[in-house]
């Protein structure tokens, strides 16, 4: 445990799991899939998206926190302030605002697999 009372060992993280999550709501260039998923599959990925985001902040920032500064270093943890965001925020009650708040998930857990892989493989 860290001065803050966060463990500091990071647990293995399933990225291609995080990335399958993501792949049900976008396209790899970041478009919507089509046709959208059910109301019933949007509620259960918006979940996992959620649930996948509170491992992916952790995480991140625990291999951030070991690595010296640099800019990768600072983007990846903007990124991870930004989901902590992202997560606060809820769905718009508009036609539309779940599935839109689901993709907003999918699109900051998806940019943060990207900071955790490359500052994962920095050295130490």
């Amino acid at each position: 445990m860290n001065a803050s009372g966060q463990p500091t060992a990071t647990v293995p993280v399933d990225l291609e799991t995080m990335r399958e999550t993501v792949s049900a709501l976008l396209n790899a260039d970041g478009s919507p899939v089509l046709p959208e998923p059910s109301d019933m599959q949007v509620t259960v990925l918006t979940e996992l998206l959620r649930g996948h985001l509170e491992v992916m902040i952790r995480e991140t920032e625990t291999v951030t926190g070991r690595l010296p500064a640099s800019i990768a270093r600072y983007c990846a943890l903007a990124c991870a302030g930004e989901a902590r965001g992202k997560l606060r925020a809820a769905p718009t009650a508009q036609p539309g605002g779940v599935i839109a708040y689901a993709r907003r998930l999918a699109r900051v857990l998806a940019a943060l697999c990207d900071h955790y892989e490359l500052m994962d493989s920095e050295p130490r």
